[in-house]
């Protein structure tokens, strides 16, 4: 690291590489902290057009030359989910520091590998997506744990897999360069793909980050669209897009998480909580707004707050900090894992028409660091 700033490789250019770190580190402000001093894409000049308009000094076609560039000393990995083990493995021997977009690993033991190598090379891991570092998520635990919820009942998410809402007509699909014609297929496929990876991990993160760690899981779970269509192109779909979770965190607490593939309005990446005292939905106690005015992610002000991906950029800055002041975080790999093992139970579950009984843990935040109502 040069000057303590730290020198960050981008594996991947694609949606969430241009997204969460080309367009937000463009502006400079951060360059005293870290730069983008190399990418990667194996797409054949897709890195070479990431790093000519963004100013990236080196850019290379696998991601065995960025772990190779002495000037990188952390990677933000970008790559469809199914490869994140692999090149977190890869990247934690090569030395490297890493942020992982979501999900870290799709396995449990794979997230362990990653847990306990990085703690052997002395290297710092930060898994998106970091919920609870929203003041929404902090408050909604708090009001939990001070019981003015009074007993809390019932918690209840859902979202939407809708295919040809979302994935398939984001704009850096729609084009014909490198930078704009972005296939979708990995979505569709396993490992890695479908809705519990790309969104339910959001409120997986969020709930178990408000609730603390959860004890079993039942889950139901099938598929609807067998095969989708992109630029004229027949993608075969192999993941699951209608699923419901059903995930008991002890005292008689239940949450339902459902996944469906049919269009759903818009609906907030957090879960809604039901107590006797009063409820809160959309983020909001009562109908009152849990995040106040002026209020923001700690490196989101402003123009970073008016773009896409601000909450990954975010992560990614954590990681920084982490590295560069040895500043703790809460967006951390072992909260990560308990939310892979949460997913990897629910297909199983699925699969034998069993509860699955959770083994992993983390320590969720306590009441003292949690933002005052």
């Amino acid at each position: 690291m040069k000057d303590n700033v730290v020198g960050l490789g981008v594996a991947g250019c694609g949606a969430v590489g241009i997204r969460s770190a080309f367009e937000h580190f463009k502006f400079g402000e951060f360059d005293q902290q870290v730069r983008i001093v190399a990418c990667c894409d194996p797409v054949p000049g897709r890195a070479k057009a990431a790093a000519e308009k963004y100013n990236v000094n080196a850019c290379y076609e696998s991601f065995e030359e960025l772990l190779a560039d002495s000037n990188v000393d952390a990677v933000t990995i970008c790559s469809p989910i199914g490869l994140h083990y692999e090149q977190g493995m890869a990247a934690l021997r090569a030395g490297k520091h890493i942020h992982f977009n979501k999900t870290m690993t799709t396995q449990v033991w794979q997230a362990d590998d990653i847990i306990n190598l990085a703690a052997e090379k002395g290297l710092k891991v930060v898994a998106s997506p970091g919920q609870m570092l929203y003041p929404q998520a902090q408050r909604t635990r708090r009001i939990i744990l001070e019981e003015k919820l009074g007993r809390l009942g019932y918690v209840y998410a859902k979202h939407s897999f809708s295919s040809g809402i979302y994935h398939l007509n984001e704009q850096c699909r729609t084009g014909d360069d490198p930078l704009t014609n972005i296939n979708p297929t990995w979505y569709f496929k396993n490992p890695g793909g479908g809705p519990h990876y790309d969104v339910t991990v959001y409120y997986l993160h969020q709930l178990v980050g408000v609730l603390g760690p959860a004890k079993k899981v039942v889950a139901i779970s099938g598929q609807q669209i067998k095969e989708i269509e992109f630029k004229g192109e027949r993608i075969v779909s192999e993941v699951d897009d209608t699923s419901t979770m059903l995930i008991d965190f002890g005292n008689s607490i239940f949450a339902t998480i459902q996944a469906v593939s049919v269009p759903l309005p818009f609906v907030c990446l957090t879960p809604d909580y039901f107590g006797t005292e009063g409820s809160i939905v959309a983020e909001a106690f009562n109908g009152k707004p849990l995040i106040y005015e002026g209020e923001h992610l700690p490196h989101v002000t402003g123009i970073h707050d008016t773009m896409a991906e601000k909450h990954v950029f975010e992560d990614i800055m954590q990681l920084v900090d982490l590295i560069r002041l040895g500043k703790p975080t809460i967006v951390t790999p072992e909260i990560a894992r308990h939310v892979i093992e949460i997913i990897e139970a629910s297909y199983k579950s699925a699969e034998e028409e069993k509860a699955i009984h959770l083994k992993t843990t983390f320590e969720p935040m306590a009441l003292e660091e949690l933002l005052e109502l």
